[in-house]
């Protein structure tokens, strides 16, 4: 207990070493810096299959981390990167990564009438096979909502479709009530590249 204490007066992580964190890494060799992946402004690296995380809830990018750490996702970079972060270390870079500007995407309502596979799943969803439409949970134009449901709009490609790949085959399993495991193993390879790639479309 007192070394923890002993520790944490000599090495205290402040709310503004989020932004450091970052771009130089955690206090652990493990904790590499997110700007390798992420790209200094947090829009991520799609060919790499690497996400935008700017301007994503803290609370939503802390519990991904967290879900690294608990084996609830599987990601062979990323465990090594999130068991290295301290607790602080975590709080502080997400908040961080969230006060980056988020990525602008054009405002899209139920109302509009959809063009394409990817988006008639996107907006319309398919009752006949009990798959939602994404906007349903993701809001208007799949811009996220609140700290459980992320943005898609604008969202790497490569990555939806990875995302969505693995709840189909369970290496991705942090979903409440195996929500989007029920969807993507409803999903065929054709409409997940297609949706994905709608999603991906918006950011442009």
């Amino acid at each position: 207990m007192y070394g923890g204490l002993l520790a944490a007066a000599i090495s205290p992580v402040m709310a503004d070493d989020g932004e450091k964190i970052y771009k130089q890494g955690g206090s652990q060799p493990g904790a590499l810096a997110c700007v390798t992946c992420h790209m200094p402004d947090g829009k991520g690296m799609d060919a790499g299959g690497f996400p935008k995380i700017a301007g994503d809830s803290a609370v939503y990018l802390s519990k991904q981390i967290h879900d690294f750490k608990k084996g609830l996702r599987e990601n062979a970079i990323m465990l090594p990167i999130a068991n290295a972060l301290t607790e602080a270390e975590i709080q502080a870079v997400t908040q961080y990564m969230s006060s980056l500007d988020k990525v602008q995407v054009p405002e899209i309502t139920r109302a509009k009438t959809p063009e394409g596979l990817g988006e008639q799943l996107a907006i319309r969803g398919d009752w006949s096979r009990s798959i939602p439409e994404c906007v349903a949970c993701h809001g208007p134009g799949g811009v996220g909502v609140g700290d459980t449901f992320p943005p898609l709009a604008g969202q790497g490609a490569k990555y939806l479709a990875t995302q969505l790949r693995a709840w189909q085959q369970g290496t991705r399993k942090n979903d409440q009530n195996d929500l989007m495991g029920h969807i993507a193993r409803s999903l065929t390879e054709e409409e997940i590249i297609a949706v994905a790639d709608y999603f991906a479309g918006l950011g442009k």
